[in-house]
């Protein structure tokens, strides 16, 4: 039987990443040394976006060498306008090696609904 603590805790995708709510998101941000990526167009990203945050558009031909650029090894935070593309951009990454995702469940709408 599982413990009450497990209901609580996020559950990892199979496609190998975390979606977390705008609140876990930015307390995991805070306690975490991470990367934050923003796969937003350049111009939904300059119309907002979580400070810090790195955009890369989940639309260019070369968004998969983008991302590879990363650290494999340091956790990501990744995130969209609604969460459609950082979940594929996450199940990518997860293909790519990285070790650690979380994505951000409900994209930036989410988090300017509670910040």
């Amino acid at each position: 039987m599982p413990s009450i603590l497990s209901f609580f805790q996020p559950k990892k995708h199979s496609q190998g990443f975390v979606s977390i709510n705008a609140f876990e998101f930015s307390e995991n941000i805070k306690r975490k040394n991470g990367q934050l990526i923003d796969v937003r167009t350049p111009n939904e990203f300059l119309q907002g976006h979580i400070s810090k945050a790195k955009n890369i558009n989940f639309f260019d031909a070369n968004f998969a060498e983008q991302l590879a650029k990363f650290s494999k090894d340091q956790t990501v935070f990744i995130y969209c306008q609604s969460g459609m593309r950082s979940k594929k951009a996450a199940r990518l990454m997860a293909d790519l090696g990285f070790k650690e995702i979380f994505e951000l469940s409900g994209g930036y709408l989410a988090w300017k609904r509670n910040f």
